[in-house]
């Protein structure tokens, strides 16, 4: 019988484990659905759902209020390949800015975290400084800059006659450009400040102490030791400041609200203007989803790009 017994006993044994097993996993399962389930709801309902429905009215001719909704097909993207230059347009003006913006913001951001890594003194209070203008709403922060090119820099030019304050800073296409460049690097600066400053702390400075001993200028450290070093901050602001550039939207409309005569027009204003003031919504999404697939284009390259050289490096 003891035989007999022994055996039983293991299979007991080996039914509490399997059961004792189910019972954790069933209790993971409820632990990730309570964490992480509100969360994937959510996302689904706020950005997932809405986008498939833009999808949906990409195809038709609705014009946001009524309860007929037309099925067109592609009708509204053969009208923007065929007959709407805005929105070309829009979209030359939106992308000749994101380079614009990114490389000097990035130029901007780089520059102050570099400075900012020395030990200074004041470089807490400096951080604080540069981050400042990134807490400012963009509508505000617009609207604050109309009022300094406008009436401030033409105040300065008149008491000084210099031609840089005397020049019609949003009230032309080339200096439009560059004021709008120039408040969103301004804005945004700061915050990629904050993402290079925490890179470069990272890096072991016993490296560029090893360096610095065996003659290695300060050029030859920023560009061969502590640019590769960082480079997957690079990949971070990069994609952050080009979506950004993209999607402008606040400060285009509160600075210039895209004039004059729309060549400051960005590519979100001119979706916003087709979909809630011409009540085109159908052809408004049908743009939306044409400027998504180009974001989504340009990100997944720049990532791709910057990635490939963090592996080189």
């Amino acid at each position: 019988m003891e035989p007999g017994i022994q055996t039983g006993s293991v299979k007991t044994q080996a039914q509490i484990k399997a059961v004792s097993k189910k019972k954790f996993k069933y209790k993971s399962l409820l632990t990730y659905a309570a964490f992480v389930g509100p969360a994937l709801i959510f996302f689904l309902v706020i950005q997932i759902l809405p986008f498939l429905m833009g999808v949906y009215y990409s195809f038709t001719s609705w014009n946001g209020v009524s309860s007929v909704v037309e099925w067109v097909g592609f009708d509204n993207y053969k009208q923007i390949f065929t007959n709407d230059k805005t929105f070309f347009n829009s979209f030359m003006f939106t992308t000749k800015f994101m380079f614009a913006a990114v490389i000097i913001s990035n130029l901007i951001g780089f520059g102050f975290a570099l400075l900012l890594n020395a030990a200074l003194k004041t470089r807490n209070i400096l951080r604080t400084v540069f981050f400042i203008p990134n807490v400012i709403g963009g509508l505000l922060l617009g609207f604050i800059w109309q009022f300094i090119f406008v009436k401030g820099f033409a105040s300065v030019g008149n008491m000084t006659d210099i031609a840089f304050f005397k020049m019609p800073w949003l009230g032309d296409e080339k200096t439009a450009f560059w004021g709008i460049v120039i408040v969103f690097a301004w804005q945004i600066s700061g915050y990629m400040m904050v993402i290079y400053v925490a890179a470069l702390q990272g890096v072991d400075n016993s490296l560029l102490e090893a360096a610095k001993m065996d003659g290695a200028s300060n050029w030859t450290l920023l560009t061969r030791i502590i640019i590769p070093l960082i480079l997957p901050a690079f990949t971070i602001c990069f994609f952050l400041t080009i979506s950004m550039a993209f999607k402008i939207f606040d400060l285009n409309i509160s600075l210039t609200g895209g004039g004059p005569f729309n060549s400051t027009q960005s590519v979100a204003i001119n979706i916003y203007q087709e979909a809630f003031q011409n009540n085109r919504y159908g052809l408004g999404t049908a743009k939306s989803i044409l400027f998504f697939v180009v974001v989504a284009i340009f990100t997944t390259v720049q990532v791709m790009f910057t990635k490939k050289k963090e592996v080189e490096a």
